[in-house]
């Protein structure tokens, strides 16, 4: 199926995730939105807890999602931080949308939107386990 990025709604979809985020130590909410192969777009808030290594990063929330409502394949994802600027996702971060998007997968950056081949060089991924 191929699907057109309407990066204006995935970006509100981000700032509207955003604010539900659970941030009471670092007072940094961030937000994420993908859209997937098939149409839909699946989001995703930080969530922290007192003990820090605890904590889940927007994207995993967002790729849970993903994977609670079907699967598929993450095509553009957009990451904000608190008041709605696009953010760029930890190493870790990286690597889940690398595995469930792939070195095409857009990530919307300052810049424009960038491939994850650019924002994950040399990534490790399942096609390197077979």
């Amino acid at each position: 199926m191929s699907t057109s990025i309407n990066w204006d709604l995935l970006h509100q979809e981000a700032r509207a995730i955003m604010s539900k985020a659970y941030a009471p130590y670092s007072q940094f909410p961030v937000g994420v939105a993908g859209l997937v192969n098939d149409g839909r777009i699946v989001r995703g808030c930080n969530v922290e807890n007192a003990s820090y290594g605890m904590t889940l990063c927007a994207e995993c929330g967002m790729i849970s999602d993903l994977i609670a409502s079907g699967g598929g394949k993450l095509i553009a994802v957009v990451c904000v931080d608190g008041s709605g600027n696009f953010l760029s996702p930890c190493g870790r971060c990286r690597q889940l949308l690398f595995e469930h998007g792939g070195k095409d997968m857009l990530l919307m950056t300052p810049d424009g939107p960038s491939p994850m081949s650019t924002i994950l060089p040399w990534a490790f991924g399942p096609e390197d386990l077979k």
